[in-house]
């Protein structure tokens, strides 16, 4: 066995630890991870420098999204490029009638990745291959969660995201260092209602909750 796949075991069992799962939402993770990594050696959809942790960096990663809103049904994701947290979430919504995650991407190579990944996995998730002010400015249903991750700082992500909010999404946004300078920033545009929870895959990140945004 190659050291890579050595590592790769190592980091999805430390994952499934941090993120437990039942067995078919297990297997459509399998089904996605296997994707993702045909996929990387020709399109760049995650750092080449955590392939090996993929499972924890990017899977558990996104998976804890879910026990910050465990009754949401209806996901949108911005930015949702190589498929992280919107994939991982469609697995394991997948075992709740009624659920869906809709992917808002405007790249050409990743929405067809997004598009194959959901077919193999069975996922109930949609593609909209727009840009997300494109996205937003005409009517959007109603949504339980609005989410992105590693798409923008946090004062463009209330930008993005009011028309949501405003209709009683929450956002859960995860950030990183830098996140009290940009709760900051966002400040002086918004009156947010928002809450940090620590990260259980980073030591240094942390989640983002909104639940309320009114402009200044």
């Amino acid at each position: 066995m190659s050291r890579q796949g050595v590592d790769l075991a190592t980091d999805k069992a430390r994952a499934l630890k941090l993120s437990p799962v039942s067995r078919e939402t297990l297997k459509r993770l399998e089904l996605y991870v296997e994707l993702l990594l045909k996929w990387q050696k020709t399109t760049n959809l995650i750092a080449p420098s955590t392939i090996p942790y993929v499972w924890t960096r990017h899977v558990a990663d996104s998976l804890q999204l879910i026990d910050l809103a465990p009754d949401a049904k209806t996901w949108v994701d911005f930015g949702s490029g190589g498929g992280f947290p919107a994939i991982p979430i469609a697995c394991v919504l997948a075992d709740r009638p009624g659920s869906q995650v809709r992917l808002v991407e405007s790249n050409g190579k990743k929405t067809a990745f997004l598009r194959e990944a959901i077919r193999v996995t069975g996922a109930p998730a949609q593609v909209h291959p727009e840009r997300v002010e494109k996205y937003t400015e005409g009517p959007v249903n109603s949504v339980d969660v609005v989410s992105a991750r590693a798409l923008a700082p946090l004062k463009v992500l209330c930008d993005q995201a009011f028309p949501l909010i405003e209709r009683g999404a929450i956002g859960l946004f995860p950030k990183g260092l830098d996140v009290a300078a940009e709760l900051t920033e966002a400040a002086k545009y918004w009156n947010i209602d928002a809450t940090t929870v620590a990260s259980k895959t980073s030591p240094e990140g942390c989640i983002v909750i909104v639940r309320g945004l009114k402009p200044l």
